[in-house]
């Protein structure tokens, strides 16, 4: 049997108790958090990429804002930088791609 271990939202394990009775859970400490919120993000942008779903993309802003909350950045620090690079040349309206030769 394997055993996994993934970061759950707060009344998760309530939930899980109330429908069958059992779940086994424990505190992270701050390192296995931090490497707990990565994975997480990552498991919810794939399930954005697959379901294109706004509920998906509010799940990855939680978990940003966890990570924010983690790495003690706020969302201001964060919101002050995407303006900046969008001024200075991070804005995607004209939808340009560009193609790259990547053989040498």
């Amino acid at each position: 049997m394997k055993i996994m271990k993934k970061l759950v939202r707060d009344k998760i394990p309530e939930i899980i108790i109330k429908k069958w009775g059992m779940t086994a859970t424990y505190i992270a400490d701050n390192t296995e958090y931090s490497s707990r919120l990565r994975e997480k993000l990552k498991e919810e942008l794939l399930e954005f990429l697959e379901s294109d779903e706004a509920e998906e993309l509010a799940d990855m802003m939680e978990v940003m804002y966890s990570i924010c909350e983690d790495k003690w950045i706020t969302m201001e620090d964060v919101e002050d930088i995407r303006k900046i690079k969008k001024e200075e040349k991070w804005w995607f309206e004209k939808k340009i791609i560009m193609t790259i030769n990547t053989q040498k």
